[in-house]
């Protein structure tokens, strides 16, 4: 991994964009809006939005449960492991079972996706990572908090792809009537053990881009996530009443470079337990990602500064067929469940 200084900046060097006039829709003009979602998408690939609506009492809720979950067994855990989940890919995973380049993360986790019954199309076909999700029987609020936090990311994410499409020159719906009409909507809640030893040699979670078109995340007041900018590695850390967002993979795709997906990662140095809650908003399984005609664009693709040295440009195919190819190498034991 590479051994870069980490630049202290203010956090103020991600932009924080208020969209709430983009959420209520009181305007017909969202110029300012568009312009600061293209200045941070070009300049970060990262930014922090305010104004977005999505209830308090929801999200202190949200992370009162994860706290209850994670304080429990591993034999009680353990229940809703994600061996259970086949191919919906749902469930928990303990400290060290997820991989990212190969190397195990210090993290636990448990995966949620959309709720979907046997009788849906996707499921009744057997498309990976459509299902059911695994809840703790324990926790009875539990699924209902965790399906309605899902249902508010859903309907935030539809809102953040109408910016990014102004953001870009594009009509609000270019994103809804190609790609996210129908989004693969998969939702995580990581918790991080303490760092009794504030040790900065083990990482949480290393070096890594995300795959689909934009991720959401919710972090509690501990921090730990940091960025890869043109300066060096710089860090994300939490500002109350706001959601992190960056681009992911098939975003950089589509704009053939000009919004990268940029590399992040995380390291708690905290005696604490750290929880992280990213929501990833991504195009429909079997839609193939295609490059937007976008004028005066010249593709940038020097994979000498990915982290993985690989071309998203270079791919051909739908956004399942990126997605299974990369999940395969997270948790290896189980890609027989997907595949």
């Amino acid at each position: 991994m590479p051994n870069l200084q980490v630049v202290n900046k203010e956090f103020s060097k991600v932009p924080v964009i208020d969209i709430s006039t983009l959420v209520s829709q009181t305007s017909n003009n969202y110029d300012v809006i568009a312009d600061q979602i293209r200045q941070a998408c070009q300049g970060y690939g990262f930014f922090y939005i305010v104004g977005h609506g999505v209830d308090e009492q929801l999200q202190e809720q949200l992370e009162h449960l994860s706290q209850q979950f994670f304080t429990q067994d591993i034999e009680t855990k353990l229940k809703i492991r994600m061996a259970l989940g086949g191919r919906a890919w749902r469930g928990y995973f303990p400290v060290g079972n997820e991989l990212t380049s190969g190397r195990p993360d210090l993290k636990e986790g448990i995966y949620f996706g959309a709720e979907l019954e046997e009788d849906h199309p996707f499921v009744k076909a057997g498309v990976p990572m459509h299902g059911q999700n695994l809840f703790p029987s324990n926790i009875p609020e539990f699924r209902e908090t965790v399906l309605d936090y899902i249902d508010s990311m859903t309907k935030l994410g539809h809102t953040l792809m109408a910016g990014i499409a102004l953001s870009l020159g594009l009509q609000k719906s270019y994103f809804a009537e190609r790609y996210t009409k129908d989004p693969l909507t998969l939702f995580r809640i990581f918790n991080y053990p303490p760092n009794p030893s504030l040790s900065k040699s083990e990482w949480g979670v290393g070096e890594h881009t995300d795959y689909g078109v934009l991720t959401i995340l919710k972090q509690d007041n501990v921090g730990g996530l940091q960025v890869k900018s043109k300066s060096g590695w710089i860090d994300a850390p939490p500002i109350p009443g706001s959601f992190v967002c960056n681009i992911g993979d098939m975003l950089d795709r589509m704009t053939q470079g000009l919004y990268r997906s940029t590399p992040h990662r995380v390291q708690n140095l905290s005696t604490s337990h750290r929880l992280s809650f990213p929501f990833f908003f991504d195009p429909n399984f079997n839609v193939e990602v295609k490059p937007i005609e976008l004028n005066d664009v010249v593709v940038n693709d020097d994979k000498s500064d990915r982290w993985d040295k690989a071309s998203v440009h270079e791919f051909r195919g739908t956004y399942g067929d990126y997605l299974l190819n990369k999940v395969s190498k997270v948790f290896p034991e189980l890609q027989h469940k997907v595949f």
